[in-house]
């Protein structure tokens, strides 16, 4: 196969008067026509960055391309270096020969135009077709990336579109002008596991067909090891691991990617605790990186291992706690309302008869795909969201019928973890502001200065430090706002937390640090958990039983690992065929299906 692309010795830097980082550093690699380079790697380890770079995207200032080669290889064997050429001759590349799909296809694509105006203006730029030629051949793409009834997707706007749907739009749009190169940066983060699969599929598919070079960005080794031929494991903006991906997977040489590797919750086994990066490696202060474990990654997933024991003790310790909450036949109906008047045409049935227990210092994980009804159950329990219908039982008390002071007080004891901490945090406030907030409207202790020193405990307990107290939500990553949503809900001391999709958002390896924390929490306050999320892996790893959520119905539910060994329903079956390979086992039984 001959090169399409050539990296050499990329160094792309931010600088302002406050910091100076250097994003990519001296980054060197080569990609063939038709095969599929994987770059894996935390936020921050300079990915996106990379991509950026060579689409001559990065945003200037702060940044800017230092030094390096990008190095373009036509069929006819010419070679041009894209960072020597004008910007009106790289537009000539950039959409062209060289395509992007971005990790967020709502912020990509403009709210304001029809969906098939937005390819169809890239191929009359590009292409110089006639307006009806590029509505002839954005049809043809839309059916190409399987969009139902493409001839009325033309017409549609962004946000009439589900999650996948715009990230097929953006792929459609990536495809028109048939490029050499596609770059898809983190395509598949936010979408649920049966949609991601799917969009996988599709992007094998496209790049076979068109024997097209691709570079996927993730930070999941999963979802690398269901598409990528080779792999670049990133760290820190350097290339610390390169290689085929069964090698990657087989013989991890360098201490990072063995974190990498091992973080992800198995599904195999159930594991005490999850390894994180830290476990495999120490970064010392001049920036070398020492090795810790001198075990192999097998060998340390065995010593994490529960046994057998060790899990009948717990079902058994389970089975005599009492029931803490229970719910009845739950309904949360919402109102289509239609005309100028509007009148209510009928209605949303998003959680349709609900039933489930969950026993004291117990965790139901309640999976299922977007729309499946998950969130809005548990903001139906808490009363975030009022029922339509059924009853919820927490310790005894109807939470219906409680109302003005007696729905505060239990509040203190049923509080959510929120999926984007963000969000949920006032930017405006400082951490302990916050969290000093939370105490003074439930009245807890008598003074500030036991308030202060509470806090101060909070943010211990959760892994932060006692000056984090004075910083603000954009001051931190997406783990360390995670860390203070918990810290929010342990304030008040509660019984029963909603971890509403707590950890979807953050790298595998933040991830298994934030479930870690979870885990260490249920066990020291004797928590219980309603673990609310989309990923059968980490709803496997943290649940003792799991509820599978369908069109708002509970379609089954029973123990965490029988559920998943002999699954009875064919809804369960679909989502646990989904999940990325994570082991080299799957990945060789994956390449012996695609016939490579």
């Amino acid at each position: 196969m001959s090169l399409v692309l050539e990296v050499r010795e990329l160094v792309t830097e931010f600088r302002t008067e406050q910091y100076h980082v250097r994003a990519v550093d001296g980054v060197s690699f080569r990609l063939q026509r038709g095969r599929v380079l994987g770059i894996v790697g935390e936020s921050g380890s300079g990915k996106s960055v990379t991509a950026l770079s060579i689409m001559r995207l990065v945003p200037s200032p702060p940044g800017r391309i230092v030094q390096g080669e990008i190095l373009f290889h036509h069929s006819d064997g010419t070679v041009v270096n894209l960072l020597a050429l004008p910007e009106r001759e790289m537009r000539h590349y950039r959409g062209n020969r060289i395509a992007m799909i971005f990790q967020e296809p709502m912020t990509s694509l403009n709210p304001v135009f029809r969906c098939g105006d937005q390819v169809m203006e890239a191929l009359m730029l590009h292409r110089r077709m006639t307006r009806e030629q590029a509505r002839e051949r954005t049809i043809e793409l839309f059916r190409e990336v399987g969009l139902p009834d493409p001839e009325g997707m033309l017409d549609r706007y962004p946000h009439q579109l589900s999650g996948g749907q715009k990230q097929r739009v953006m792929i459609a749009m990536a495809m028109s002008c048939n490029p050499d190169i596609l770059i898809a940066d983190e395509p598949t983060t936010a979408l649920d596991v049966t949609v991601q699969a799917t969009i996988l599929q599709l992007m094998r598919q496209l790049q076979r067909a068109h024997q097209m070079a691709l570079i996927f960005i993730t930070h999941d080794l999963g979802v690398i090891a269901e598409i990528a031929d080779e792999v670049a494991v990133m760290y820190r903006g350097r290339i610390v691991e390169y290689g085929p991906v069964e090698q990657l997977f087989a013989q991890p040489q360098h201490p990072y990617t063995k974190g990498l590797l091992a973080c992800r919750p198995r599904l195999d086994r159930r594991l005490r605790r999850l390894p994180t990066v830290r476990d495999f490696m120490e970064e010392l202060p001049d920036g070398t990186i020492r090795e810790r474990l001198r075990v192999s990654v097998h060998e340390y997933i065995e010593q994490l291992t529960v046994t057998p024991q060790e899990q009948q003790q717990r079902r058994e310790q389970l089975r005599q706690s009492p029931v803490l909450l229970q719910v009845e036949d739950l309904q949360v109906h919402f109102p289509i309302r239609r005309g100028v008047l509007g009148r209510i045409r009928g209605y949303v049935r998003a959680v349709d008869g609900v039933s489930f227990e969950i026993r004291q210092g117990e965790t139901l994980g309640l999976v299922g795909e977007s729309g499946s009804g998950k969130t809005t159950t548990g903001r139906a329990i808490l009363r975030l969201i009022e029922p339509t219908g059924g009853r919820v039982l927490f310790d005894g008390q109807d939470v219906r019928a409680l109302s003005g002071a007696q729905l505060k007080a239990l509040r203190r004891q049923m509080q959510i973890i929120f999926q984007d901490p963000y969000a949920s945090l006032n930017p405006r406030l400082s951490v302990g502001s916050a969290l000093m907030e939370v105490l003074r409207v439930h009245g807890i202790f008598d003074n500030e200065r036991q308030r202060r020193e509470y806090v101060f405990w909070l943010l211990d307990r959760v892994g932060l430090e006692r000056r984090h107290f004075w910083h603000y939500p954009h001051e931190f990553s997406g783990g360390q706002r995670q860390r203070i949503g918990i810290a929010r809900a342990l304030a008040v001391q509660p019984r029963f937390i909603v971890c509403d999709e707590p950890v979807s958002a953050l790298d595998v390896s933040v991830q298994a640090q934030v479930l870690n924390l979870l885990v260490e929490l249920r066990q020291e306050f004797g928590l219980t958990y309603l673990f609310i999320t989309h990923d059968w892996s980490v709803v496997k790893f943290i649940s003792d039983r799991i509820a599978v959520m369908q069109q708002g119905r509970i379609v089954e539910l029973g123990d965490a690992d029988e559920l998943y060994a002999n699954p009875r329903h064919e809804y369960t079956r679909t989502l646990i065929a989904a999940i990325p390979a994570a082991r080299l086992e799957q990945l060789q039984r994956l390449r012996v299906a695609a016939g490579s």
